[in-house]
């Protein structure tokens, strides 16, 4: 009974893996994509069983073979988000203070009323930009009692519908704008920051609605409003930075896309997953706090930060503004045929409604 039970394991685990990359955007087909550590590591376990467990025979051969070809496949998309990779965005080297920016980014959970745990985390770090997602109009009372004296320079967008935005900013902002990208209730930030150096870089941050059976039926829009930022990243080339909740993975073929599609860089490659969310479930967590930069920026530190009761990990990053050193990295690019598919992808997502 063991052999077949196992070997019935592997199937489904191959089966998982192979789903994924299907090219549909129904929200449960996509959401094979987030668990790929979670498959990975069962069917490593699975691998295993099979060799030590199983006689040597039909069945041992069939769950080893089939669960050892699902970790291959899953440790193929995890593998560069990983020490044993080469790092993507080259590391500062006591770069000049006066070019350096730190963003920290909280989903904070709208019906998470625990904003002291947050605050006495952004007056410990210092950041020089906080961004929060989901903060609704009660967040935004706690942010600015405790926030507006230091960091004086905002964008607020409180809502109840698990969208609201705010930023709040030490440098200043210019050339602010609150954009409804693709669906008019989904906000995003696009505005200037000036450096303590004098120099402006670009930076937008996202929150897209993900493909849940409670959110969306499918991942388009989430996926156009991403490849809509990511073509005019392209469009107008400067120092830039994306960060935010996007409600995608790291390793997904959307945000890959993302990255070939604006050029951007992922400081995450060859130093970790920095897995945010589930906060309160360790076995089931993946990236979806981000942090991309472009070719000119240079990573000083990055780390994921305690909970504070919501059920995302905060995100802490450091970067420098470092253009002399952009031809060290190696920008990604889309090809052709991907930036048209970008384009039918952002205009379906323009015009089609969603059922749920």
């Amino acid at each position: 009974m063991l052999g077949p039970l196992l070997g019935c394991i592997a199937v489904l685990l191959l089966l998982s893996t192979l789903i994924a990359r299907v090219k549909l955007r129904w929200w449960w087909v996509r959401s094979f994509e987030f668990p790929r550590l979670q498959i990975a590591s069962l069917a490593g376990i699975c691998t295993l069983a099979s060799l030590v467990l199983l006689e040597p025979g039909q069945w041992q051969t069939a769950a080893a073979s089939i669960s050892l070809l699902a970790l291959l496949l899953q440790l193929r998309h995890i593998l560069p988000w990983t020490r044993l990779w080469p790092v993507q965005v080259k590391p500062s080297n006591k770069a000049p203070s006066d070019q350096k920016i730190t963003l920290l980014i909280a989903n904070v959970l709208t019906p998470n009323r625990k904003a002291d745990n947050l605050i006495s985390m952004i007056e410990h770090y210092q950041p020089d930009i906080v961004i929060t997602l989901e903060s609704d109009q009660w967040w935004q009372e706690q942010l600015d009692q405790a926030l507006e004296d230091k960091w004086s320079h905002s964008v607020k967008i409180p809502l109840d519908n698990l969208y609201g935005m705010h930023m709040y900013s030490r440098l200043a902002l210019s050339e602010t704008e609150v954009k409804w990208l693709i669906q008019d209730d989904i906000p995003s930030i696009h505005t200037f920051v000036t450096l303590k150096s004098g120099d402006k870089i670009r930076l937008y941050a996202l929150h897209p609605r993900p493909p849940a059976p409670s959110e969306s039926e499918k991942s388009l829009w989430r996926d156009a409003e991403l490849l809509l930022v990511g073509k005019e990243i392209h469009r107008h080339p400067s120092p830039t930075l994306v960060a935010g909740d996007l409600n995608d993975v790291a390793w997904s073929r959307t945000t890959r896309r993302f990255c070939r599609i604006s050029g951007m860089l992922d400081p995450r490659r060859g130093r970790g997953l920095f897995s945010t969310f589930h906060a309160h479930y360790p076995v089931l967590r993946w990236p979806l706090d981000h942090v991309f930069v472009s070719e000119h920026f240079t990573l000083d530190s990055m780390q994921r930060l305690d909970a504070f009761g919501s059920d995302h990990f905060p995100i802490l990053a450091t970067l420098c503004y470092r253009p002399s050193r952009q031809n060290e990295h190696d920008t990604p690019e889309a090809s052709q045929e991907e930036r048209q598919e970008a384009n039918e992808t952002i205009e379906k997502g323009k015009t089609e409604k969603q059922q749920t």
